[in-house]
C-alpha cells in the first residue's frame, strides 16, 4: 500500500488524482510493508513457515476503483482517475532497454491483471490482524492535514 497508493506510482488522493493501471476492476490484496516485515521476523525468529513458499495478501482484495471511492468516502474529497491500458503496459514491457524498466512495465501488469491472495495458509502460520486498507486511508489523510 504505502507505495501503489501514494503519489510516487500515482496515486495522489491529497490533490484528487489517482493513476490506475488497466481498467482498476481487478481486486488485489493490498498490503503493508509493516505487515510483510512481521512475518518474515516471525518466519526468520520462528521458524513459521520453514521450507514453505507462502504467499501474503492485505485482510480484504479490493479493486484500486473501490479503494479511491474509499478515500473520496473517508473525506479525500473526489478523486479524478487516469486509467493506463493494459495495451500500452504490453507495450511498454516489450519495448522496454533496460531491467528496471522491464520490472516496472511486469509490476504494472500484475496490478493491472489484480492480485488476490488466498490468505488462509498465512493467517494461520502469522496469526496477527494485517492493516487494513481503510486504516491505511485514515492514517493518509490523518497525515495529510498535518
Amino acid at each position: 500500500m504505502e507505495v501503489w497508493l501514494t503519489p510516487a506510482l500515482g496515486f495522489d488522493a491529497a490533490h484528487g488524482k489517482a493513476r490506475l493501471y488497466g481498467d482498476g476492476n481487478q481486486p488485489i490484496s493490498w498490503i503493508s510493508y509493516r505487515d510483510v516485515a512481521r512475518a518474515v521476523a516471525a518466519a526468520v525468529t520462528e521458524g513459521t513457515g520453514r521450507n514453505m513458499v507462502v504467499e501474503l495478501g492485505g485482510p480484504q482484495a479490493l479493486t484500486p476503483r473501490e479503494v479511491v471511492r474509499m478515500f473520496e468516502a473517508a473525506g479525500a474529497g473526489e478523486i479524478t482517475t487516469e486509467s493506463i491500458p493494459t495495451a500500452t503496459l504490453e507495450n511498454q514491457l516489450e519495448t522496454a532497454t533496460d531491467p528496471l524498466e522491464q520490472s516496472f512495465a511486469g509490476l504494472m501488469l500484475q496490478y493491472a491483471a489484480g492480485d488476490p491472495i488466498d490468505t488462509t495458509t498465512s493467517s494461520r502460520l502469522f496469526p496477527f490482524q494485517m492493516t487494513a486498507v481503510r486504516d491505511f486511508i485514515a492514517s493518509q489523510l490523518a497525515a495529510a492535514k498535518v
